[in-house]
């Protein structure tokens, strides 16, 4: 793993075209903006096991 320090308004670049932004930093908490393509897609991380525990479940129920 890659591991930056940035402060308020820095960035990152990934690949050329995706953007990822250091808005905010309040106690414990960070909030990033990220820039990204419309075809690349972005979740939290809860929010993408939940979607992968979803596709599972509809894959598993077609297989059946």
């Amino acid at each position: 793993m890659l591991v930056l320090s940035r402060k308020k308004n820095e960035s990152i670049i990934i690949n050329n075209d995706i953007k990822i932004v250091v808005v905010e930093i309040r106690g414990d908490k960070v909030r990033l903006g990220v820039e990204a393509p419309r075809e690349v897609p972005v979740h939290r991380h809860e929010v993408y096991e939940a979607i992968q525990r979803s596709n599972e479940a509809s894959d598993s129920s077609v297989e059946g």
